[in-house]
């Protein structure tokens, strides 16, 4: 799960973020230059299962953008783990490349540090047009009300992956389509070993995911229309409780679970253990795993009632990955040139298809292939009922402090120890004062 591995990568402080205005691509130039028209430095985050199979993928295109405009692009395929503090010791020391991927959920933060070039109107205009990019996408882009960040190259969403035999086993003919359903349906399934859900409950972005789209349900942001942390609202609180309740007290999480922090759960799933998993873009590890096509059904994440949509209706953040450059590239022109190659539809749909992502391109979505059961949901969530995470300076604090609360509340929950409307309450308490700090 790529963009998770990003996420769990965030460690940026508000205070370097805000404070930092420094230059990549070696010049003090404000606003690029075109010193070297004819290269380019790529930092390209790692999508594939391995380094050497993202340069088998890439290396091709690149190839391609050369022949058409002569720009030679030098690769590095940056390990997750790596790719934000890279990002944070070019910003520093004026040393980076002059394109780059960053995690979505990032957009805001490394937007405060003045680095990256702001897509403004006449940026956009440059690769084609804002409106060719879907409004969901472009919204994890960068703080609303200002130019964003980046542009998005591959997007996600979360969808409900359930095992075909095992709903068959228990005498369950469809889906859940709301939380009830799923709590009631798995209660069936959870019996001789075996769990209904997988989770991840020690992999702190994860839970970010999972908990901001239920407090989505539940009429919380996190954050007040000034940026300031919410985390003590009724619908927070209510938000992470029924999520670390699918353990506590509804008890089809295996306590487990509570450990998992690797993507555990996915081989879980393929191995039968667990009936239903929460995930973005799942088919490629499934099959990896040994699973058919036909052994998994997917399905659009529950809502707590009706289906989904928008406001209290949103079952699924907004993931992906986005394209930046540097404003101080010594070569803006040909790095606005490469980030049009990227995003162009033939491009989009050569990529997303070999990542298994949804073109964030409007236009790419087109081809048939994103037309699968799979990405149809996907694609269809991004569409309709899908949410940016808080587009705030300190967003990554936010995924720290809250997923880290969630955490030893899981935590809690295996032990056994009851997990309580106050207990959650003090736990996002204390999640809120580190944020304060």
């Amino acid at each position: 799960m790529r963009h998770l591995r990003a996420a769990a990568a965030v460690t940026l402080a508000i205070s370097v973020a805000a404070g930092v205005t420094g230059c990549g691509g070696g010049t003090s130039s404000g606003g690029g230059s075109n010193e070297s028209p004819k290269t380019l430095t790529y930092w390209a985050s790692n999508q594939g299962p391995n380094i050497e199979a993202d340069k088998k993928i890439l290396t091709p295109e690149l190839k391609k953008f050369e022949k058409e405009t002569g720009i030679k692009v030098k690769l590095e395929v940056v390990p997750w783990a790596d790719l934000l503090n890279r990002i944070l010791a070019a910003t520093t020391s004026g040393q980076g490349p002059d394109v780059l991927n960053i995690g979505n959920t990032w957009s805001a933060s490394l937007q405060a540090t003045g680095a990256l070039l702001p897509w403004d109107d006449k940026n956009f205009e440059a690769i084609g047009g804002r409106d060719r990019f879907i409004d969901s996408a472009v919204a994890s882009a960068g703080k609303e009300g200002e130019p964003p960040a980046a542009v998005p190259l591959y997007s996600l969403s979360y969808a409900l992956y359930y095992n075909k035999k095992m709903f068959a086993d228990a005498g369950i003919t469809t889906p859940p389509a709301t939380w009830s359903q799923l709590v009631e349906d798995g209660k069936k399934l959870s019996k001789d070993g075996k769990w209904a859900l997988g989770a991840e409950g020690s992999n702190l972005s994860n839970n970010i995911h999972q908990t901001f789209v239920l407090g989505q349900q539940h009429g919380a942001d996190f954050f007040d229309k000034e940026g300031k942390a919410d985390f003590t609202s009724d619908g927070a609180v209510a938000a992470v409780k029924q999520y670390v309740d699918f353990m506590a007290k509804d008890k089809i999480i295996a306590p487990g679970n509570a450990e998992y922090a690797q993507n555990q759960s996915l081989t879980d799933f393929a191995k039968g253990r667990t009936a239903m998993v929460l995930w973005q873009a799942a088919a490629t590890t499934f099959a990896a795993q040994g699973m058919k096509p036909e052994d998994w059904g997917v399905a659009p994440v529950p809502v707590p009632s009706g289906a989904p949509g928008a406001g209290k209706q949103t079952n699924s953040m907004v993931a992906g990955i986005n394209m930046a450059v540097f404003k101080n590239t010594k070569n803006i022109d040909g790095a606005k040139k490469f980030v049009k190659f990227m995003t162009s539809d033939e491009e989009q749909k050569i990529l997303c298809k070999t990542y298994g992502s949804i073109p964030p391109v409007k236009a790419a979505q087109s081809d048939p292939a994103f037309a699968a059961p799979e990405l149809k949901v996907l694609r269809d969530t991004l569409a309709t009922s899908a949410a940016p995470l808080p587009q705030v300076p300190n967003e990554s604090q936010f995924e720290t402090a809250v997923g880290t609360a969630v955490k030893e509340l899981f935590a809690d929950a295996a032990a056994g120890t009851p997990v309580t409307t106050e207990s959650v309450k003090a736990r996002l308490e204390k999640a809120q004062q580190t944020m304060q700090q």
